[in-house]
């Protein structure tokens, strides 16, 4: 018999325990790796802008954005795996776990090629859209083209981090993302400069690099999956599973579509304002590009403690726990203050330190980024409460109303504060938009926890989760090479789950 274990795979069961102590057991290795990547990030980023000079950090600002924009779906996709994936953890249902893994695996690659050749062959058209400067622009093109190519990796990389996240085990992604980060460490500068008997290839060095750390690490978790044994390891017989389920696959693009385009909203709100920022000179991109390099580390607590409420919140759906889940929103609120409170009041006191490592201590756009920050980095606590609340919601396949709520702060609140008060405030009406979106986003956020619907929404119907398995008992007995693979235990909403919710 199949059984999900703590010490198969390291998956940690969220459905038992302190609340806290497990969000922070979560979590705080989740946001170990946003550090880690973040930090790797922010290095490759003084590297270029230290060596390179402040068209090559402009280019890679105009360059990730639009990666950025182009991965969004796919990026829902995989967020919708690892929904499912927890609720079957929940349910303690290890053959929908690894179907929807297979599902999910068989899907991603060819849609993760087809979203690769798109943007090498649009990446000028998308950059001159942009209206990326034109000191930058072959830079800029060099860079993204790199990234393109390497994009089948680092999307199938974070798919299985984000599976196993899925699972309760938060930890092997770290170690494997130190593993990405200690290579491409070692290899930007390396390729960047030409040291010792490598090429020196420049801004086009820092994307290899990270292309090449990427596909390393993508083999040793690969590996270690299978030598743990890990649920989400699919064994010769499995492998039909990477035939996509069509019930399966039809749920991931009906849950994860909405989120994608709820990261394309973000996305293209976010070059609308990078194509107004573009105006006001490189050396303001520059600023912001640094800037941005700041809160990425803001956001970081907010974005690990949406993770970890997002996976409790599911595994405790699928295992009928109700009565939890608004002490996990709870607990994921009271710790986004602290935490994200505390990075908040830290980069404000060393701002210019930090912005000097990116631009030089000289640069004039030091000055530009202190400013830019001490008027915009105060939202990303509202930010946060945002982000738990979206976490809990969609955990429970509730995404239509997130997104509609991330429309209207995207344009007619961020855009139109932006556009509307260019006029009077300047460049600070810019500045002053990001805050003003993320406050209303959270009012937005709260409301639909407290009044909406998304207690009464599911992924799969328990009856739906066992046609499923009995599905694949049968495919199972008729094969006489396929392994036990059916689940321990069924699953069953209790009917009073809404009121469990509302009443803790």
């Amino acid at each position: 018999m199949s059984k999900t274990t703590t010490a198969t795979g390291k998956q940690r069961d969220l459905t038992q325990g302190s609340i806290a102590k497990t969000m922070l057991l979560f979590a705080l290795p989740t946001l170990g790796s946003s550090a880690l990547q973040s930090l790797n990030g922010s290095i490759n980023a003084i590297w270029v802008g230290r060596f390179l000079g402040e068209e090559a950090l402009a280019a890679t600002a105009n360059g990730n954005i639009l990666m950025f924009i182009l991965i969004s779906f796919v990026f829902g996709f995989g967020m919708a795996s690892t929904i499912l994936i927890g609720q079957a953890m929940g349910r303690r249902d290890d053959t929908l776990v690894k179907r929807t893994m297979g599902t999910a695996l068989g899907s991603i690659i060819p849609i993760s090629v087809l979203v690769a050749a798109v943007g090498w062959i649009f990446a000028p058209l998308l950059l001159d859209l942009l209206g990326t400067p034109p000191s930058a622009v072959e830079l800029a093109l060099s860079y993204l083209r790199m990234i393109f190519i390497s994009m089948p990796v680092t999307l199938t990389f974070t798919l299985i981090m984000m599976a196993l996240r899925g699972t309760g085990d938060s930890t092997t992604p770290l170690w494997f993302i130190a593993m990405s980060v200690a290579i491409d460490l070692v290899l930007t500068p390396t390729l960047i400069l030409g040291l010792g008997p490598f090429p020196q290839w420049g801004i086009f060095g820092s994307a290899f690099a990270t292309a090449v750390a990427n596909t390393l690490a993508l083999i040793g978790i690969i590996s270690t999956m299978y030598l743990r044994g890990s649920v989400l390891a699919l064994g010769k017989p499995e492998l039909r599973f990477l035939r996509a389920d069509k019930g399966i696959l039809k749920s991931m693009f009906s849950k994860g579509l909405p989120m994608g385009i709820q990261m394309i909203v973000i996305s293209s709100a976010a070059l609308t304002m990078l194509s107004l920022i573009n105006r006001e000179g490189v050396q303001t991109t520059a600023a912001y590009s640094a800037t941005q390099q700041l809160w990425t580390y803001v956001q970081m607590p907010a974005m690990a403690l949406s993770a970890a409420a997002s996976a409790m919140v599911a595994q405790n759906i699928g295992a009928g726990q109700w009565s939890r889940v608004s002490k996990i929103t709870h607990w994921g609120l009271v710790f986004n203050l602290v935490l994200t409170g505390a990075a908040i009041v830290i980069l404000t006191i060393f701002d210019s330190t930090v912005l000097s490592l990116f631009l030089g201590s000289d640069s004039p756009a030091v000055p530009i980024g202190r400013h830019i920050q001490l008027m915009a980095t105060w939202g990303f606590l509202f930010f946060g409460i945002a982000q738990v609340f979206f976490g809990t919601m969609r955990a429970n396949g509730y995404v239509i109303w997130p997104l509609i709520v991330m429309i209207i702060s995207m344009y007619p609140v961020r855009l139109g504060f932006a556009f509307g008060f260019y006029s009077t405030l300047g460049a600070d009406a810019l500045w002053l938009s990001f805050p003003a979106g993320m406050v209303a986003t959270a009012v937005m956020g709260a409301g639909l926890y407290l009044y909406g619907g998304w207690r009464k929404g599911k992924v799969f119907s328990s009856e739906e989760a066992a046609q499923r398995t009995e599905g694949y008992r049968a495919q199972a007995s008729t094969c006489s090479s396929c392994r036990d693979v059916t689940p321990t235990t069924s699953w069953q909403q209790p009917e009073d789950s809404e009121t469990a919710v509302r009443g803790t």
